[in-house]
């Protein structure tokens, strides 16, 4: 790809034409569905953010409300915020839709357990009453990204500490089982309806890696993820979804404290992040980019390591299986 001249303003360089990629992105579904996929209709998990919003109202838009099926699978860290908005839009949009309570399913994984026992490695008093989230650092200064736990006492004390590798892979562990567990209920009612799954990841999540392999990663299609987020909040506006989900911050919803994805996984908030990963994929000067996002040159040129590292990271997230030979009678 060429070096582009950096232009600051998104409404120059990430401008959407709105109702053209929504009937683009319509006819692929279509197709998709008819020809690649021979499957009647589609999932989706309603989470309550945009992603998912926006897919929902793409299949609405493609295949008639009576084509699509929603589900809101909720946990016991899940916010109540999201889980409003996801029925806020499963009605707007006129879907058949459900709620599952995930809780007792991960509970009798371990999910829970395991989490808990990482935890009290570092804070043995961690119990009933407690919350926790874990948080990223070191990519932005150039360092190597590693975790800090943090926790609150029911007294609304608050705690970090660094996470050692074992405790990390553990708790990371543990909480997978929560993507897992919802991917298995959503295959399970396309199963039964003879229906596909959308896969929810925009273009910043899918190219870093910022998802569950076999979680919130298995799909059979991906509508959004060629779209930087900043476009996928355009769409939202464009398809009229409410404004709770036009207005709503990105989280992670999967730990009991709030925590935004540029907490635990990106090294700046989204709308940064998409400036950032735009340019680098266009090949801007770092220092053309970092007066724009209010960095050094060199903080902006972290920004790009991290990027890359990130991709090289996740590359394992986005392999299909390892075979000995190629099976070429079924293509793979």
């Amino acid at each position: 790809m060429c070096a582009t001249s950096f232009r600051p303003d998104p409404a120059q360089w990430m401008a959407l034409d709105c109702a053209a990629e929504v009937d683009r992105i319509r006819a692929w579904m279509v197709d998709t569905l008819a020809h690649r996929l021979h499957r009647r209709g589609v999932v989706v998990g309603l989470s309550g953010g945009v992603d998912s919003s926006v897919c929902a109202a793409l299949a609405v838009a493609a295949l008639g409300k009576d084509r699509v099926y929603g589900l809101q699978m909720p946990e016991r860290d899940s916010s109540g915020e999201s889980g409003e908005r996801g029925g806020e839009v499963a009605r707007q949009l006129g879907i058949a839709h459900e709620t599952v309570d995930i809780a007792p399913a991960l509970e009798a994984l371990g999910c829970y357990r395991s989490r808990d026992e990482a935890i009290r490695t570092l804070f043995p008093a961690y119990g009933e009453g407690w919350k926790d989230k874990i948080v990223i650092a070191g990519g932005r200064t150039g360092g190597v990204n590693f975790f800090r736990l943090v926790v609150q006492s029911p007294d609304g004390t608050l705690s970090q500490a660094r996470l050692p590798p074992r405790q990390y892979l553990q708790l990371v562990a543990a909480t997978n089982h929560k993507q897992r567990v919802r991917k298995a209920l959503e295959y399970h009612h396309a199963d039964r309806l003879h229906y596909a799954v959308i896969g929810t990841p925009n273009r910043l999540e899918y190219d870093q890696g910022f998802f569950v392999k076999n979680g919130d990663g298995a799909a059979d299609l991906k509508p959004i993820a060629h779209l930087y987020k900043t476009q996928v909040y355009a769409l939202a506006r464009h398809l009229g979804l409410p404004e709770s989900v036009c207005s709503s911050t990105p989280t992670t919803d999967t730990y009991s404290l709030p925590q935004g994805q540029d907490e635990f996984y990106f090294a700046l908030p989204y709308a940064q992040m998409d400036l950032a990963l735009w340019a680098h994929n266009h090949r801007v000067p770092a220092a053309e980019l970092a007066p724009v996002l209010g960095l050094s040159p060199e903080q902006a040129g972290f920004v790009y390591a991290d990027i890359e590292a990130k991709r090289h990271a996740t590359q394992y997230l986005h392999a299909r299986p390892v075979l000995v030979e190629p099976v070429e009678e079924v293509g793979a």
